[in-house]
């Protein structure tokens, strides 16, 4: 019998990002309390920038920006935020940006494959392809509950299961 194997990846749907940004964008034009106060989310390149004229309305552009990811599907530990979070003052405008992370990096293909290896069970095999993981197993089972691990392990990357096999 041949071995089952999948992919483990950190990618993010771009289009589905950039719905959510138009929805947010769109949603802020509108709202009563972003009235008057410069409210902007909108592309810069790769970057997305949230500016207000205070920091809690640039805070309060990032949770309705939040909000449309969550409801089209997309992790939230996709977005990095830049000074952790907090929005920089530039002149008179708070600023806040965020890129995409996209693909493991070494250091948390690493980690799952270490979790992989600790607390799988021992008929699983992983190696790392670059920016991705390749895992298998004979057992179909073996690589659900590996699946079942990653899920519930809290890891700072969103991780999809693909080329299941």
């Amino acid at each position: 019998m041949a071995d089952s194997s999948f992919d483990i990846v950190s990618k993010v749907d771009k289009q589905e990002v950039s719905n959510a940004l138009n929805q947010a964008a769109k949603e802020i034009s509108t709202r009563y309390d972003f009235k008057n106060v410069d409210a902007r989310l909108e592309w810069s390149g790769e970057t997305i920038v949230m500016e207000a004229n205070a920091a809690e309305r640039c805070l309060a552009v990032l949770d309705v920006f939040q909000t449309k990811l969550v409801k089209r599907g997309v992790s939230l530990k996709s977005i990095e935020l830049s000074n952790d979070g907090e929005p920089k003052l530039t002149g008179k405008i708070h600023r806040l940006e965020g890129t995409l992370k996209e693909g493991l990096s070494q250091e948390n293909a690493k980690k799952i494959n270490k979790i992989i290896r600790d607390e799988a069970p021992k008929s699983v095999k992983s190696r790392i392809e670059g920016d991705e993981l390749r895992v298998s197993s004979k057992s179909r089972d073996d690589l659900q509950e590996v699946q079942r691990l990653l899920k519930a392990a809290d890891l700072d990357v969103a991780l999809q299961f693909t080329n299941y096999r």
